[in-house]
């Protein structure tokens, strides 16, 4: 697949020797893959189900390995698939060791890891160490009793008195963050869910826990681990309430500042940990943080400040731009280029939790374009790109119609001015078979949406200008041209703040990457000058361009890109 992968974890590249001066010069290391690679999120249960029960599963996966491949695929993150009530679609975990038998077994699960290993695929394991599920076995002794060896696993507190919770802090589904508990009289506390309460991150037996967790799946082959929700894993232990903002949020609820729930400095000493438990094992495995920071500083952090937390820190800066706008995407762009960690970045427009792109930055007339230009985007920069599955053949955002199709509790609580997030969960459209090749089942777990007949693997593989066609030719180019994937990011400017420009620039003589995406509805005319980042030539030799260019070189002093148009060439 990419340069790293093909060079294996732990191997490195020796260069000839000219001298005896050369022979004892040290090598330099290679990089660790994950800086190179393309991740793909899969939400299991909408993936590729193999047992015709509706439900997406690990076999399905693997039985889809050989497509990944050809798409030019380096990782898979799964959603998670450990045993769980599935009161969020197992982010409120039973057990942190074993494989929810909905999903399939651990035989099944290993021989995902090894078939990914021969295709170069790594598998990347979402961990969610916030909280568990209420029905976790730590969780039914913790409230077993105040004096139980696992209480203080949990957070639990006597209320204020008169039925009060102890403080005024949120859930992130709306109303009181505590749920008081009959059995001891007390409250637990809960960042999202009731059926999810968060554990003590202050105990040392629940860090240990965790890590030996982390071990058990490291052990199997994993790759790595996205962790979910970082940034809440600890709380004010004083108690303090949250500063009471100015409004009223979607439940009705007072707004407040997450001040004493989110973002607390102890959590980079658990990152610390974290990344030292990774370490132990052979191969780089990688550390994914999905932290909703409020700002590049912020998300800086993320890295530690010997580069020793987290090494990808998901950017939802970037993500959370939800229109197109090059002002913006420059603007963060060039601020988390300058992060003073020297962190690879890590970037993604869509996932489980948020609308898909096609929906987000389309106009209604132009989207396959616009899919295709955030595709660039997304594959020239330095960053690490995240891609979410059928993000690739333009799937769409397909909100239920009806009450009794939702299945998301907060479309189920919300409906109808709330869907939830179904409609970013839909089965994976891979022909136009029943179900769009998803099951067999008669009705599977989400309704296929109808866009399925015309976006679907099988016709977009067959079609040179899909979307799914562009994303294979951008993901050839990224492994095929060094500068891609090692060149400098360097912002260019051409006189036209409608158009996001910039160079991917390999020290040495090796040829640049000129990338030119226009987020305006109407042409642009453009004008470069090169010669102050080394670049000799006067003219462009197109290597992708949407729509495409005939002509055999670009005019750096003068060319027009099309509305929402790509080009990406080399220069000189």
């Amino acid at each position: 697949m990419g340069l790293c992968l093909a060079a294996g974890p732990g191997r490195t590249q020796q260069a000839p020797a000219k001298s005896p001066k050369a022979e004892h010069a040290p090598e330099k290391a290679p990089d660790p893959w994950w800086k190179h690679a393309v991740i793909y999120e899969i939400y299991p249960r909408s993936f590729q189900d193999s047992n015709g029960d509706g439900v997406g599963d690990i076999n399905g996966i693997t039985s889809r390995l050989d497509y990944l491949r050809e798409l030019g695929i380096d990782a898979i993150w799964i959603s998670p698939m450990y045993p769980s009530p599935l009161v969020d679609f197992g982010y409120d975990v039973s057990d942190y060791t074993a494989i929810d038998p909905l999903y399939g077994t651990l035989a099944d699960f290993d021989r995902l890891v090894s078939e990914g290993k021969k295709r170069n695929i790594r598998v990347i394991m979402d961990f969610v160490p916030n909280h568990t599920s209420d029905q976790h076995a730590w969780f039914a002794e913790s409230r077993s009793s105040r004096t139980n060896p696992k209480r203080n696993w949990y957070i639990w507190r006597d209320g204020k008195g008169s039925g009060e919770p102890p403080n005024n802090w949120q859930s992130w589904f709306g109303h009181s963050a505590w749920k008081f508990d009959p059995i001891t009289n007390q409250y637990y506390y809960h960042h999202f869910y009731t059926e999810q309460p968060d554990l003590n991150w202050r105990n040392p037996q629940v860090r240990n826990a965790m890590y030996d967790a982390m071990r058990f799946w490291l052990g199997r082959g994993v790759a790595g681990f996205r962790i979910d929700a970082v940034s809440r894993l600890f709380e004010d232990p004083n108690l303090h309430d949250d500063p009471i903002l100015p409004g009223k949020n979607a439940y009705g609820d007072p707004n407040i500042a997450h001040k004493y729930t989110d973002n607390l400095p102890e959590v980079h000493q658990v990152l610390r940990e974290m990344r030292s438990v990774v370490n132990e094992y052979p191969g780089d495995a990688v550390l994914i943080s999905e932290a909703d920071e409020p700002n590049i500083a912020e998300l800086t952090k993320m890295y530690g400040s010997k580069n020793d937390e987290i090494q990808l820190p998901m950017d939802f800066q970037i993500a959370d731009v939800n229109k197109l706008s090059a002002p913006d995407f420059r603007r963060l762009l060039d601020e988390i280029d300058r992060n003073p960690a020297g962190g690879q970045p890590h970037y993604f427009f869509s996932n489980h939790d948020q609308p898909r792109q096609w929906d987000r930055y389309g106009d209604g007339v132009h989207n396959d374009q616009i899919a295709k230009l955030m595709a660039a985007l997304l594959l020239t920069t330095r960053a690490t790109p995240l891609m979410y599955y059928g993000e690739e053949i333009g799937m769409r955002t397909t909100d239920p119609v009806r009450k009794e199709d939702v299945q998301d509790p907060i479309g189920q609580l919300g409906w109808p001015q709330e869907k939830g997030r179904d409609g970013e969960r839909t089965p994976m459209q891979w022909d136009t078979s029943k179900d769009a090749g998803f099951s067999t089942a008669e009705r599977p777990w989400l309704p296929v949406p109808p866009s399925s007949a015309e976006y679907n693997v099988k016709a977009e593989s067959q079609d040179p200008n899909s979307i799914l066609s562009f994303y294979k030719r951008l993901l050839a180019l990224r492994r095929s041209e060094p500068a891609l994937r090692d060149g400098k990011y360097l912002p260019v400017d051409q006189g036209n703040p409608d158009v996001l420009s910039f160079l991917r620039k390999t020290p040495g003589k090796g040829d640049s990457i000129l990338v030119v995406l226009n987020m305006s509805a109407e042409p642009r005319t453009v004008s470069f000058a090169l010669d102050a980042h080394g670049v000799r030539e006067t003219t462009a030799k197109p290597l992708i361009s949407v729509p495409k260019i005939a002509r055999e070189s670009a005019v750096l002093a003068h060319f027009t890109v099309p509305a929402l148009g790509v080009f990406i060439g080399s220069v000189h």
